[in-house]
């Protein structure tokens, strides 16, 4: 059986110089997500969660199987990693851990 996996945004960064320079536009920080948002990964199905943005999951899908199955990230305290999604302009920084199945649960 695999592991649930938590999913908590920790910070929404915005590089308003990359933006000034390099956009045609305007951009703000991401919308999609607020600091402190949780979504949970259940383990036996390991699909995106409802509401998630589509492109953040695509970059943090294999951090989230690797963790379901077990695995750890060197450098990084085992069972979490800190990850962020490739929108370079805004990105935002997500904070993925397993979540440990209850020993008494399974008694």
């Amino acid at each position: 059986m695999r592991a649930d996996v938590r999913i908590t945004v920790l910070r929404r960064l915005f590089h308003d110089d990359l933006v000034a320079e390099h956009c045609t536009h305007q951009w703000v920080a991401c919308q999609r997500f607020a600091e402190g948002d949780e979504f949970i990964v259940p383990g036996d199905s390991l699909e995106v969660p409802e509401g998630f943005c589509s492109w953040a999951w695509v970059d943090l899908n294999r951090y989230v199987v690797t963790l379901a199955r077990g695995g750890n990230f060197s450098g990084s305290k085992p069972g979490r990693t800190v990850v962020s999604c490739s929108d370079g302009y805004r990105p935002v920084l997500f904070l993925v851990e397993r979540i440990e199945p209850d020993p008494a649960a399974s008694a």
